[in-house]
């Protein structure tokens, strides 16, 4: 009898581990879903990340003199992109029927920032200095070390107008309603989420304002997001007034430099 008991517990058990199994590939399998709109091509990779899907565009001729943009996919296929960390908190407000946080300047500004820091890394050059400057020969090997050690002078100067403190924003909240007396600084807020590809709740946990379990309240979000708002303002640098001599159309980052 109770060889039946432990025989029927057994099954039980294996049942329900089997159910909560199949439920845990299925959500694997959910996060690698590819809709039908981009074609076969593109396989199911759940460790794809956050992607967003997009019409690839061309210009076509339109009439005799004229040109329009239209959707130029294969078979009329949709492709797909890594979503970052900017169109990630750009789709969680617009899923809430709000505006994205963050201005296209600003995004800009964090991609950009973003991909200097990892071409510079990926270079693969050490012990480079700026006195190879003066030292400038003819050949391939002196203009990749120029460009190395410009793109570290820029990443310098785009760190520099960060700022070595943290948001007044940021500061106005008492370490007893944030649980920590870590306060987060403009540099590591912006690496979090330009490199990193962390998310607000990311930075807030990082530096233990959320306790594990809970979620982020909403006025630390807020305060965060002005202080990244702000930081990736002073990065595009000062607007310079009068005397222009280039003109600058559309909403894209300014030039930086």
């Amino acid at each position: 009898m109770n060889r039946d008991r432990i025989a029927a517990a057994v099954t039980q058990i294996e049942r329900k581990t089997g159910i909560e199994e199949h439920a845990r590939m299925a959500e694997v399998r959910a996060m690698g879903f590819v809709p039908s709109e981009v074609g076969p091509e593109i396989p199911m990779a759940p460790a794809r990340g956050p992607v967003r899907m997009l019409d690839m565009m061309a210009s076509y001729p339109k009439g005799d003199d004229d040109f329009e943009m239209k959707a130029a996919g294969f078979l009329g296929r949709k492709t797909l992109q890594r979503a970052d960390s900017f169109d990630v908190m750009a789709a969680m407000a617009a899923r809430h029927k709000r505006a994205s946080p963050f201005s296209p300047a600003q995004v800009a500004m964090g991609r950009f920032y973003r991909d200097l820091v990892e071409k510079h890394e990926s270079a693969g050059v050490k012990c480079s200095s700026l006195e190879s400057l003066s030292q400038r020969s003819a050949g391939s090997g002196s203009d990749f070390m120029d460009a190395v050690l410009r793109d570290r002078e820029r990443i310098g100067v785009l760190r520099k107008r960060i700022g070595s403190g943290s948001a007044m924003v940021v500061r106005r909240i008492r370490p007893s309603d944030r649980e920590s007396r870590a306060s987060i600084m403009d540099r590591r807020l912006v690496d979090i989420v330009c490199i990193e590809d962390g998310s607000i709740t990311d930075v807030l946990r990082a530096h233990g304002w959320v306790r594990e379990g809970e979620t982020a309240q909403a006025k630390h979000i807020k305060a965060l997001q002005v202080a990244l708002r702000e930081a990736l303002d002073r990065m595009m640098g000062p607007v310079r007034r009068g005397g222009a001599s280039v003109a600058h159309f559309g909403t894209g980052c300014l030039p930086v430099f």
